[in-house]
């Protein structure tokens, strides 16, 4: 990205859970240099089954993303594909496994020229930082947001909700087509920096955190730092899997010019 460094990392914990189900990725792309893909899946369904429906949602990515052209494809609809293309295969998946596997899906890609597109479906989330203000995040397409949309729950009341893990979009369904939701951000600057996380990491933590240990740390230490608050305020409670991905916005140096003037001055 012109005149500004990523600093990129994934991270993840098992939580209480025999099988580690998430799956995260950072991708680049020979075919659309400059440009960087971040993606975090929750995988559902018993034992194998969630893992096997979060890694094809990586690999749809992936193999999406490879044939990404900035010259002729529209990244709005490359990301919706990968959505929808995910969706079809789990689904072909719970056929020929006789489980039911499901997954939820975050997605941000960067562009070279300082946009930022995301989509996400059920309730792995992303936010936007700037500095450490939380400026954006996404709405989870869950039963208990449903019922805060409405004013009928607070944000409080939800996040221990009986109902809280109760998804109403997610691929791999057999009842409806996902609900995948785009946003697009323009002018990305020094300092901005993007979270994508499973419900594992974001129940247990505040917008502010997150942002203070994204603005203070790199990557991998915010990554260590956030995973290891989560798992102390989850104790006891058969937490879920953990997983997230941050991605920083950093200002090069400025290389430094001497010409012979400057030169017999400083002599």
């Amino acid at each position: 990205m012109s005149q500004y460094k990523i600093e990129a990392g994934t991270g993840q914990h098992i939580g209480d859970r025999q099988e580690q189900q998430d799956r995260a990725a950072l991708l680049t792309s020979a075919r659309a240099p400059g440009y960087l893909m971040a993606i975090v899946a929750d995988g559902m369904g018993g034992m194998s089954g969630g893992a096997l429906a979060a890694e094809q949602v990586i690999r749809t990515a992936k193999q999406a993303f490879d044939l990404f052209s900035p010259q002729t494809d529209d990244i709005a609809t490359l990301l919706r594909d990968i959505a929808h293309e995910a969706h079809t295969v789990i689904k072909l998946t719970a056929i020929s496994s006789e489980k039911k596997p499901h997954s939820t899906m975050v997605v941000l890609l960067l562009t070279p020229g300082r946009s930022a597109y995301w989509a996400h479906v059920g309730d792995s989330r992303l936010y936007r930082f700037k500095g450490p203000n939380c400026a954006d995040r996404t709405i989870d397409h869950s039963y208990v947001e449903k019922l805060v949309q409405e004013g009928r729950l607070s944000r409080d009341e939800a996040k221990e909700h009986r109902l809280s893990n109760v998804l109403v979009s997610a691929l791999g369904s057999h009842e409806q087509e996902p609900e995948v939701a785009v946003r697009r951000y323009d002018g990305l600057a020094d300092g901005d920096a993007f979270l994508l996380c499973t419900d594992g990491l974001w129940h247990y933590l505040e917008d502010a955190e997150f942002g203070a240990a994204l603005a203070m740390n790199t990557p991998r230490q915010a990554s260590e730092m956030l995973i290891t608050k989560a798992r102390e305020r989850a104790a006891g409670t058969a937490a879920d899997n953990c997983t997230l991905a941050i991605v920083k916005l950093v200002a090069t140096e400025t290389e430094k010019t001497y010409n012979v003037g400057r030169m017999r001055r400083a002599i």
